[in-house]
Formats: structure tokens, C-alpha cells, sequence
């Protein structure tokens, strides 16, 4: 099959009985949450973010995130120090575990002990004849305070090591919408083409495609010009977007002020210089198993 039909063919998004999958454990998640009478009591929003919402997924990993948001409680960045007193906010008596426990004894309530696995982030509800992997994350509110008192809203949450997570779901969401729009739905169609490259590359057993997260994907694609999109040729396409992501990775300097979809979060400052160096390898590793010269 020549270049052009396979970039084609990984462009387009899952069947519609893998989207029917997806949906499905949408469907039976979101219940069993929303009609749990030990989590009925706080203000519990549950929603969908990731690939599956932004219609990114590809196959292999088709797994639904699914975020179990507790607005009746937040966590908060303060500016200049400050703490929660002096915005007239106060400490909540549900902290996190438990709050992530009622989640667990609900998804067991609704599923059962053996198709419910508790994971350092997140539950994983097993898949079936009638739907897909679930991944179900319990969060709290997360507020990015400014110095007025306004504050942008995520969602955050600890995991069972104690590590603190804050992610952006609504913002890269919306992102992700407008850049897709403005590169006539290439941007998300060259996000699937290189989800799927990289898990042929895995298949293969190529080192430098370990470790490559879906995120991480749509993070160096969404660093890419939208007039490298221009082309009507999918060939072109990527292979303007790995050379400018491949040669814009290679210092640190170069992509120093590279964000991740939502623009909220770095991609590359402040973490290592092995995640940087990961990234480029696939990048490198992407263009030649693609014969691009």
C-alpha cells in the first residue's frame, strides 16, 4: 500500500462499533455514579475528557477517561503566598482518600470487586462484550487563583503515593476544537496518524516509541504552525509536522515555551531532560520508519 492511502487509512477515527464501545461504558460508568446513594449527598459532576472526548482515540487505545469531579470541594493555587484565609475560603472535612474510596465502594456496589481494579491514579473498569477499558479518575475542583480573587478552574487530585496532579481537561478540549477547525480537521486526523504509527513502532518492538504517551502526542502536533497543515496530502502533512517538531525539540531552548494543549501547563519546562530527549527520539525515529528523506 503506498504511503499516502496508509497515512489515510490512520487518519480516520475508530469504527462505529469501537465509538458504540466507547459509549457504552460511557453510559453504564456515568450511572452507577450518578445513582450511588453514598455519592449522591455531595455535588458530583461526571464527565468524559481525553482522546474518547476529543475524538482522537484510536484503537489501541480506546480506553475512556472518565473524571468523577466533587465540587463541593476544592483544591487551590494561591499567588504571592497567599493561603486560602485570605480569599475567604476554608479547609473541607472530606480530604481526598476518602472521597476516593466512596468512589471505589460505588464502582464495586455497580460492577463487583473482580471487575474493578484500583490503580495509583485511577480505577479500572475491565472491559466486555458490550463496552471498552474504563478508566474512572475521582477528582476535586482545582482553582488557579489570581491576585483579584478570579480563578480558572481544572480539576486536581492526589494519588495513592501522595503525588499532587492538576489537569485541564475543558481548556485542551476547546484548544484542541478551535485548532482542528482552523486546520480544516487535519490537526486531530495528524494526531491519529501518529497514535497509530506509534503503535505499529511498538509492535515492532522500536525502543524509541516506548514510553510515548497519547497526551504527548497531541502536545507536540498542537505545538505545530497551522499552515503546516495546509496541504491536501496527508505524506506532506506529517512530514512537515515531524521535522518541525523533531528539529524544534532537539535544545531546550527551541521549545522552552512549548505548552501542552490546554496552554495552562509547559510541556518541557521545569521537567527533564530526558522527557525532551524522549520525544525527539521518536520524532527522529517516526521519520525514518515513514522513509521520509
Amino acid at each position: 500500500m503506498a504511503l499516502e492511502d496508509t497515512l489515510q487509512n490512520w487518519s480516520q477515527g475508530p469504527s462505529e462499533t469501537e465509538q458504540q464501545k466507547c459509549a457504552n461504558a460511557e453510559q453504564v460508568i456515568c450511572a452507577a455514579l450518578n445513582e450511588d446513594e453514598e455519592l449522591s449527598q455531595p455535588s458530583i459532576l461526571v464527565f468524559t475528557q481525553g482522546s474518547y472526548k476529543a475524538r482522537t482515540n484510536v484503537k489501541l487505545d480506546s480506553d475512556v477517561d472518565i473524571c468523577v469531579m466533587n465540587r463541593d470541594v476544592f483544591f487551590a493555587d494561591y499567588p504571592n503566598n497567599a493561603s486560602h484565609e485570605d480569599f475567604g475560603n476554608v479547609s473541607s472535612d472530606l480530604n481526598f482518600h476518602d472521597y476516593k474510596n466512596m468512589v471505589e465502594r460505588a464502582l464495586v456496589r455497580k460492577f463487583g470487586r473482580v471487575e474493578v481494579a484500583r490503580g495509583n491514579k485511577a480505577f479500572d473498569i475491565h472491559a466486555n462484550s458490550y463496552r471498552i477499558d474504563a478508566d474512572v479518575v475521582p477528582v476535586f475542583e482545582h482553582r488557579r487563583y489570581s491576585q483579584d480573587g478570579s480563578y480558572t478552574k481544572g480539576v486536581e487530585f492526589t494519588t495513592d503515593r501522595g503525588t499532587r496532579i492538576v489537569n485541564w481537561p475543558d481548556q485542551s478540549h476547546e484548544n484542541g476544537t478551535n485548532k482542528n477547525s482552523l486546520t480544516s480537521r487535519k490537526y486531530k486526523r495528524t494526531v491519529r496518524i501518529l497514535k497509530r504509527l506509534r503503535n505499529k513502532m511498538q509492535d515492532e518492538n522500536i525502543a524509541a516509541a516506548s514510553n510515548i504517551g497519547s497526551f504527548l502526542i497531541e502536545s507536540l502536533i498542537w505545538n505545530a504552525p497551522n499552515e503546516l497543515f495546509n496541504s491536501s496530502r496527508y505524506t506532506d502533512v506529517v512530514r512537515e509536522v515531524l521535522a518541525f517538531t523533531h528539529d524544534n525539540t532537539l535544545s531546550q531552548e527551541a521549545c522552552d515555551e512549548w505548552g501542552e494543549v490546554n496552554e495552562l501547563k509547559y510541556l518541557f519546562k521545569g521537567a527533564s531532560a530526558g522527557d525532551r530527549q524522549r520525544a525527539n527520539q521518536f520524532l527522529r525515529a517516526a521519520w525514518d520508519y515513514l522513509g521520509y528523506s
